[in-house]
């Protein structure tokens, strides 16, 4: 299936690039037959240059070495029937325009080499993501769930946020993160957590105890791992670990310097705010005993968000922070996807579309 819309997407580039080839041709002709029929003190020659300019906006490096060089051909013919091949004037306008010709053309290559490379970029981080942040299921159990992710730097695709969910025993599990710094070094430290994470699934730890855990795994491999890197050395992850219980209106959780999750009931935004947040992870290795369970009602029609702290961050071109409750309250949808959907693109046009962090977002509700 994804060959045959490669092949269609070909096909569509090659009629809409020769469809707009028709304009640099008429470019050629029409400034050759004007200049031909112009006195001889009037030159037209250099408008020629236009023709292999436009045509690198849309075509090939092939393509456009080619009108390049029929431009060349149309000055030479220029030329001949007008005053003369020999003329200094002449002269120097097909040599200009020969040297712009091969300047465009080669530019045009060097371009193409490398959004080929950016696209296998692309292809081989769009496959990392998918093997580290696993889309989520619209169903576990009675919940619904949608997410939303957009990495701040479109090339890469993937960042140092985080999210991951598994079932358990009567409740499903979630964790939401993010790792401090961007780059390879973030990447690694989120695939260490969700690894951590997902790998305990099977061992039906406590809240405390999945906690502890993760931060024990992100601690020692900071520890490590670092090779004397400082920047890694100082590396620390925000998480939100969760239980939405399947058997009860309820949620349990544990904060480690995480933003908190809002709850939208009955036209209301709640902040789940925890009486005692715990550290980030990873600033040293910590034991059970260092977490604190909180408790909050989850009834059916209520819908739960988690999200980093690049929602809130996001910034508009006056500086101000993106009001995420605000939205949230005035959008009163009920539906995960909706409203995924809806800050997906209602966050992007506030900042522009240039986010300064990455974004990750999961909606839950409990189905009918």
């Amino acid at each position: 299936m994804s060959v045959r819309r490669g092949v269609t997407r070909l096909r569509r580039s090659w009629r809409l690039s020769h469809g707009l080839l028709a304009l640099p041709l008429a470019i050629i002709v029409a400034v050759t037959l004007i200049d031909i029929n112009s006195p001889t003190t009037i030159h037209l020659g250099p408008f020629l240059v236009a023709a292999p300019a436009i045509t690198a906006s849309f075509a090939g490096p092939g393509l456009t070495g080619a009108v390049g060089a029929l431009a060349v051909v149309a000055q030479i013919v220029i030329g001949h029937l007008h005053g003369g091949l020999m003329t200094p004037n002449h002269q120097a306008q097909i040599a200009a325009l020969l040297v712009i010709s091969v300047l465009v053309t080669v530019y045009r290559y060097v371009r193409d080499r490398h959004q080929r490379r950016l696209t296998q970029v692309q292809s081989v981080a769009v496959a990392a993501q998918k093997v580290l942040l696993r889309p989520l299921p619209e169903r576990i159990g009675p919940l619904r769930i949608a997410f939303s992710y957009i990495a701040a730097e479109a090339e890469a695709q993937i960042g140092g946020d985080l999210y991951a969910a598994v079932p358990t025993p009567g409740a499903t599990r979630f964790v939401v993160g993010d790792v401090r710094g961007k780059g390879l070094s973030a990447i690694g430290e989120a695939a260490v957590l969700i690894g951590a994470f997902r790998g305990s699934a099977y061992r039906n730890l406590t809240l405390p105890g999945i906690a502890a855990h993760l931060g024990n795994s992100v601690y020692w491999n900071t520890v490590h791992l670092s090779d004397g890197d400082f920047a890694s050395a100082e590396s620390f992850v925000t998480a939100l670990v969760m239980d939405v219980h399947h058997d009860g209106p309820r949620i349990t959780m544990v904060n480690c310097g995480h933003p908190p999750p809002l709850l939208l009931r009955d036209d209301e935004v709640h902040t789940l705010e925890v009486p005692e947040p715990a550290l980030p992870l990873g600033l040293s290795a910590p034991s059970e005993s260092e977490y604190e369970v909180a408790t909050f009602g989850f009834e059916p029609g209520d819908l739960l968000l988690l999200y980093t702290d690049g929602v809130i961050e996001a910034r508009d071109r006056e500086g101000a922070f993106y009001p995420l409750i605000d939205r949230v309250a005035a959008w009163n949808e009920t539906d995960p996807p909706s409203l995924v959907r809806h800050l997906h693109e209602d966050l992007l046009r506030y900042a522009g579309g240039n986010l300064g962090d990455d974004v990750a977002m999961i909606a839950i509700a409990s189905a009918p």
